[in-house]
């Protein structure tokens, strides 16, 4: 009865634990997306401070 339950199993887990990476691969990608927009946002704004002569 074990045997059939745990068989049974390890199927669910292998389909859960393939879910789970592919939720760790999509909240990096993005991550990776969001930090690339927070990092043209973050150099556009110095060069405008640049500019302004706020930034030496």
């Amino acid at each position: 009865m074990i045997g059939t339950l745990t068989s049974g199993m390890t199927p669910l887990l292998i389909a859960a634990a393939i879910v789970g990476l592919i939720a760790v691969v999509m909240a990096i990608r993005i991550a990776i997306k969001l930090a690339i927009r927070v990092a043209i946002v973050a150099a556009v704004v110095l060069v405008a401070l640049y500019a302004a002569g706020f930034v030496v």
